[in-house]
């Protein structure tokens, strides 16, 4: 990894940034931010982790609108998988906002991984593991799940036929999405969906909850 250090945002800029969603995070909490945003923008270098450059930017796209859904949702405790967590959003923001949370990162991609794993060690979070693995692949290794998030799923109906199927028996679902495909991901049968929660500061850009309707309803 290259050796100079990424600039570093200050922490009342971090804080005001935060409070713009709700938010507010004791000192640790800022400082796991700090450590967290110098790493990616340090690996970010040698592998694709994320398109966004400018840390400000990156503050509130990444850091802020995963944590949102601590508040919006609400996702405060329990066990959360992160599916295809790349960089690791939403699942390490959420972490770090709610340290209760146990957490599974989800990723097939191995240097990515290893980023992940590297990252969470650096900022001291315990109770996280990365797998190396396609969601597709995973069941028990996972399972009882209060929630499965993601930011990067493409293949909605796939990824919700996985989440609710008797092996993963996923409590909820969170999505963060854009408005495009709001309709698409609405009309997965088996499902009953919250309205969706708009994301500040963005433009269409959603966090979308549902949860596996009873049998009964699920055709």
């Amino acid at each position: 990894m290259p050796s100079h250090t990424p600039p570093t945002l200050a922490v009342d800029v971090i804080r005001r940034a935060l409070r713009e969603f709700q938010l507010t995070a004791d000192d640790l909490q800022v400082s796991q931010i700090q450590q967290y945003m110098r790493s990616l923008l340090t690996w970010n270098e040698k592998i694709n982790l994320t398109a966004i450059r400018d840390p400000l930017e990156i503050l509130y796209r990444h850091f802020c609108e995963s944590m949102f859904a601590a508040v919006a949702v609400p996702i405060d405790r329990g066990r959360l998988a992160d599916v295809g967590s790349g960089g690791g959003f939403p699942g390490l923001p959420l972490k770090i906002i709610r340290p209760e949370i146990e957490l599974f990162l989800v990723e097939s991609n191995v240097k990515k991984a290893t980023f992940l794993a590297e990252v969470t060690r650096d900022i001291g979070l315990s109770n996280a593991r990365v797998l190396v693995s396609r969601y597709e692949e995973l069941g028990e290794e996972l399972t009882p799940l209060d929630a499965v998030c993601s930011r990067a799923v493409g293949e909605f109906i796939s990824f919700l036929t996985w989440a609710a199927s008797e092996r993963v028996a996923a409590g909820q679902v969170v999505l963060w999405i854009g408005g495009r495909d709001l309709d698409e991901v609405r009309r997965v049968p088996g499902w009953e969906w919250r309205e969706p929660i708009p994301v500040p500061q963005s433009l269409r850009r959603f966090l979308l909850v549902g949860a596996p309707a009873p049998k009964s309803q699920a055709t």
